[in-house]
């Protein structure tokens, strides 16, 4: 995630030197990757975790640095003009896939004059690595890097129809995206569609025939919330990723759609002129409240090993959010409605009972649903350096599981044997697939999107994966090449597909060779097993130089050498 200082500056005051700033955010989760100078701005590069979509935006970090200084928190009020003219007799909203779309909203701003942003707006989204379009779609982006939440302007003249619906794409039905290319839709997907043709890939793309021109006099705003999953699975398989894509698969803060509408009305306002239609189209849910997580205040000792004063760990949760649940919730600044609590933030001037406070957290921190959570906050924003290094910490005894056990010991064995440990994706291409199929017979499964090029069936046995790390290795002259793996397959079955954790082996060395390797990994777990030999009839192996393995009776597994055929 790229941020300007400059543009942070504007929501916090930067009072610290740039390494300061960058330390102490590291120190609170957001490592600090890289800065560099963009103009008379810096571009600091911060890595933001998939727990952390609340960061993916300037008033994320900014949010961090007032808490972290203790300092006043700045957040636009986005209370745009309205004219006379009601959006709902301009623009209706139909969501068919509620499980895709939980919320759509849609604003109409009319009479734009589409044309270069001023200067102080390309100069922000340069440095945070996005070109200037024009001063309709800049404005969008701009408030996507500025709260998080992706918004997607329509040109409102080019819709067949004051009907926007949110649906599952019909079969066979393609879309030219903005990036002008045409794209095979699947049902399983969502679309923004008018009342003839999708005009948008939900959560990923707008699409190339409403695409905001130098022509364009009206303008339709979108903001929504769509179903991470969904999104993932459609990048992933029409490979078409953006800005958007990558925050909607990291969820966005339901609370925040209609302040980015409004905001990104102001600004196109601004920027462009015209007028905003009074009011906003909004179909679906509502943010719900949150149920409120008690935190023990005795935890934070047990755990962390120091004291904490109360009175800190309800400022540090206070300033996560600013709306106390023992009082009347206030709105976000530039709200016309107060927020539910739930949509609100965390607090800690809650409800105190002896050595607990009962907190609610924020909207945009899903990632907070335990008292283990909250005590890392109070952790990270105390500051982890106040920990001493010699703290006592009570700890008490854990135990290996007997799979992990039963798994270190066969590792010990075949590296002690010369066998180097492999790692490699569970899905492999078709052919991979269906080379060995000694465990099932059944179709392997599809997965929805490659892993990698080709890659899309989920393996039903671990050969085919080391044979093709064998030859890498021998194609980098690699030697000797003898490989191990411990890893999950997966047998197609009427539901759920059926997981069993296998060993394989790759070996350059003579048949007898491995099979004396097996032997003493069954004698080290348990020698009153008995392991038997039988005839095989395998394919990709000789026929005169592979085996059965019975362990009591027991298909245990096959070893054997490839056929002069299959080499």
């Amino acid at each position: 995630m790229l941020i300007s200082w400059n543009w942070l500056q504007q929501y916090v005051p930067l009072s610290m030197s740039q390494r300061e700033l960058e330390e102490r955010l590291m120190m609170a989760g957001l490592n600090h990757e890289q800065t560099h100078v963009v103009g008379d701005d810096l571009a600091i590069d911060l890595e933001v975790t998939s727990n952390r979509p609340d960061c993916l935006g300037h008033i994320g970090i900014a949010r961090e640095v007032s808490v972290l200084w203790n300092c006043d928190l700045k957040i636009p009020a986005a209370r745009p003009a309205e004219g006379k003219m009601p959006v709902e007799k301009l623009v209706r909203v139909r969501i068919d896939c509620p499980d895709l779309c939980s919320r759509y909203t849609a604003r109409i701003v009319r009479g734009v004059r589409v044309g270069p942003s001023p200067d102080w707006l390309v100069n922000r989204l340069t440095t945070v690595g996005i070109a200037s379009i024009n001063n309709v779609v800049d404005a969008s982006n701009y408030v996507m890097m500025e709260c998080g939440q992706p918004l997607h302007t329509f040109d409102y003249g080019k819709l067949s129809g004051p009907e926007i619906i949110v649906r599952r794409p019909i079969a066979e039905e393609t879309m030219e995206a903005i990036d002008h290319k045409t794209y095979r839709l699947e049902p399983r997907m969502c679309v923004i569609a008018d009342a003839r043709v999708p005009v948008a890939i939900a959560g990923v793309m707008g699409g190339a025939g409403t695409e905001v021109a130098s022509t364009t006099r009206d303008i339709l705003i979108e903001s929504a919330d769509f179903d991470p999953i969904s999104v993932r699975t459609t990048a992933r398989y029409l490979s078409l990723h953006s800005n958007s894509s990558y925050r909607f698969e990291r969820r966005v803060d339901p609370a925040g759609i209609d302040w980015a509408s409004r905001r990104c009305a102001e600004l196109i306002l601004e920027t462009a002129g015209g007028e905003l239609a009074a009011g906003a189209v909004e179909v679906g849910a509502m943010p719900q409240r949150r149920a409120p997580i008690v935190l023990r205040l005795s935890q934070l000792k047990r755990i962390l090993g120091i004291e904490v004063e109360v009175e800190t760990v309800r400022r540090i949760l206070a300033a996560l959010g600013n709306v106390e649940t023992n009082a009347e919730p206030e709105a976000i600044p530039g709200s016309p409605h107060p927020l539910p609590l739930s949509a609100g933030t965390m607090q800690a001037q809650s409800r105190e009972r002896g050595d607990t406070l009962s907190v609610v957290p924020p909207s945009w921190r899903r990632d907070l649903t335990r008292e283990i959570d909250l005590v890392e906050e109070v952790a990270r924003i105390h500051g982890y350096d106040k920990i001493p290094e010699d703290v006592s910490v009570p700890m008490a005894a854990s135990s290996r599981r007997r799979e992990d056990r039963v798994a270190s010991k066969v590792r010990n064995i075949l590296t002690a044997a010369g066998f180097d440990e492999a790692l490699t994706l569970s899905a492999v291409d078709e052919a991979s697939a269906r080379a060995v199929q000694v465990w099932t017979q059944g179709e392997p499964l599809r997965a929805l999107a490659a892993v990698i090029r080709g890659a899309d069936r989920l393996r039903t046995s671990l050969i085919p994966s080391l044979l093709a790390a064998r030859k890498t290795n021998e194609s980098l002259s690699n030697s000797p090449i003898e490989l191990f793996e411990t890893a999950k397959i997966y047998l197609p079955a009427e539901k759920l597909p059926e997981e069993l954790w296998m060993l394989g082996l790759n070996s350059g060395r003579p048949f007898r060779n491995v099979l004396g390797v097996v032997e003493a990994i069954v004698a080290a777990l348990n020698p009153k097993l008995g392991l038997r030999v039988e005839d095989a009839d395998v394919a990709l192996l000789d026929p005169s130089a592979s085996c059965r393995l019975l362990l009591d009776g027991k298909l245990f597994g096959y070893i054997g050498q490839l056929s002069a055929a299959s080499q």
